[in-house]
């Protein structure tokens, strides 16, 4: 196989990703078919089997993706030097990037199907969630660490409380069309732990490039 053909034939696959991923964040996992992916793209059914032989094969080659992404946003987010309060702004604009695009975060909606997706998509699911997770808790250890935190219990059990408060917001600002719903949600939470806030400061969510673009 020559070199451009190769290069298309990767491009097809991105493009079919691309395609996928949104339904899938407007829709969920159960919500398309390959001929919805394939009437989009002007393509045959068999050209998308050539590159993801079944459905599950493109959800997990999705979440990878998706993953993969995310990852680079918080490494990008770790980089930027901010203290512990600016990245967790930016952790929570993260997730307003995306529902300002009218979509909702890929991970969540394959959890809302999850009974029904193969056993490599929950794992990978899990994994995104649990990747999370372990970001935050470093985060929220250092914060307590340095006295601008404070939060009862375990790091991890805030952890999981941020990204479920934060999936949450998401679902329910979504039927409104409101991504202020979400932001302000995503504000109150932070300010629980921000032991600025006490004292009269205002945390507030900056801007963020969303994971999936």
């Amino acid at each position: 196989m020559t070199a451009r053909r190769v290069a298309r034939e990767a491009g097809t696959a991105e493009r079919i990703l691309d395609v996928a991923e949104r339904l899938v964040q407007l829709r969920g996992f159960n919500g398309f078919s390959y001929a919805d992916v394939a009437a989009e793209l002007g393509v045959t059914k068999a050209s998308l089997h050539y590159h993801f032989p079944g459905k599950a094969e493109l959800g997990e080659a999705l979440i990878n993706r998706y993953a993969g992404r995310f990852g680079e946003a918080l490494q990008t987010i770790d980089l930027d030097g901010g203290d512990v309060h600016a990245r967790l702004e930016a952790y929570a604009a993260l997730y307003a990037s995306v529902l300002r695009e009218q979509r909702m975060c890929l991970c969540g909606m394959l959890a809302a199907d999850y009974e029904t997706l193969p056993p490599a998509m929950r794992g990978a699911v899990v994994r995104f969630f649990d990747d999370n997770e372990a970001w935050l808790e470093r985060l929220l250890e250092q914060g307590q660490a340095e006295g601008s935190l404070r939060y009862p219990g375990r790091a991890r059990d805030q952890a999981q409380l941020i990204i479920g408060a934060l999936e949450g917001a998401m679902l329910v600002a979504r039927p409104y069309g409101d991504p202020e719903r979400f932001q302000a949600a995503a504000h109150r939470l932070l300010a629980t732990l921000d032991m600025a806030d006490v004292n009269g400061g205002d945390a507030k969510l900056r801007s963020a490039s969303s994971p999936g673009a």
